[in-house]
């Protein structure tokens, strides 16, 4: 791979905060580019649409986009085989965790992505290459690279490569903190759990959306997260670990 980063324009050169060249991690990702360029635009972070290109922005959401379902994809074929003898709802559980922003983000900093990211000044001041939304956005670029150029056996192949660990961790799969919550309630003749939109904040590309959830009888949980359905999740996971603190403490 030749390594040439794709430069932002003149007018916006000195927003754009200081980057290696992606070459090392073309040798990481054990692939050799035809088309460097997309590994470029892949690392090329949506903060930069303001300052630099909107199209910027837009194809790395557009990246983004396809890496998330090229993703989703490969780990459920390799679940579905991995777990011959399990239901859907227990294979749905484990892709939800294993294509989480957490999951990702645990597969970004161990490639250490982060130091690849062109972003904006601003956003690298923030925190922004460690990030875990930050991290995750841009791992699903990444993977949308790797397909646009390599098909989707190079993809495969860093995928299964990258996400085998996470799913030799797993002691089963994951309990679902909302279905969990609603068990709970109807157990003990309550009504179903409540969520309601708190807040709904942050820029376009990385939104931060806060949700509440009560159930009768108990107090409030509220929780955030990159989307309504992982804040709900959130919020329920917190909900259960109050509940199940109370439990103790009255044993």
């Amino acid at each position: 791979m030749s390594g040439v980063s794709v430069d932002p324009p003149q007018s916006v050169r000195e927003s754009v905060a200081p980057t290696p060249t992606p070459a090392p991690l073309a040798a990481v990702l054990g692939y050799e580019f035809a088309r460097p360029q997309l590994l470029d635009k892949a690392l090329t972070h949506a903060s930069l649409g303001e300052r630099g290109s909107a199209a910027q922005a837009h194809e790395f959401e557009r990246m983004e986009f396809l890496g998330d379902r090229v993703l989703a994809l490969v780990v459920a074929d390799l679940l579905v085989r991995r777990f011959a003898q399990e239901r859907e709802g227990e294979l749905a559980r484990r892709l939800a965790a294993l294509v989480s922003r957490e999951a990702l983000a645990t597969v970004a900093r161990r490639i250490e992505l982060g130091r690849y990211l062109r972003l904006s000044r601003g956003e690298d001041d923030s925190g922004g290459r460690d990030n875990p939304g930050v991290l995750a956005d841009a791992l699903e670029a990444v993977i949308a690279a790797l397909y646009q150029d390599g098909g989707l056996t190079v993809a495969r192949r860093f995928i299964q490569r990258e996400w085998m660990p996470l799913v030799d961790s797993a002691d089963g799969p994951p309990r679902d903190p909302k279905t969990a919550l609603q068990e709970w309630a109807q157990a003990r003749g309550r009504p179903l759990p409540t969520y309601r939109t708190v807040a709904a904040d942050g820029p376009p590309h990385r939104p931060v959306f806060t949700v509440a959830v009560t159930v009768e009888g108990e107090e409030e949980a509220v929780a955030s997260g990159s989307s309504k359905r992982v804040a709900e999740r959130a919020a329920a996971e917190q909900l259960l670990n109050h509940l199940e603190r109370d439990r103790q403490a009255d044993d």
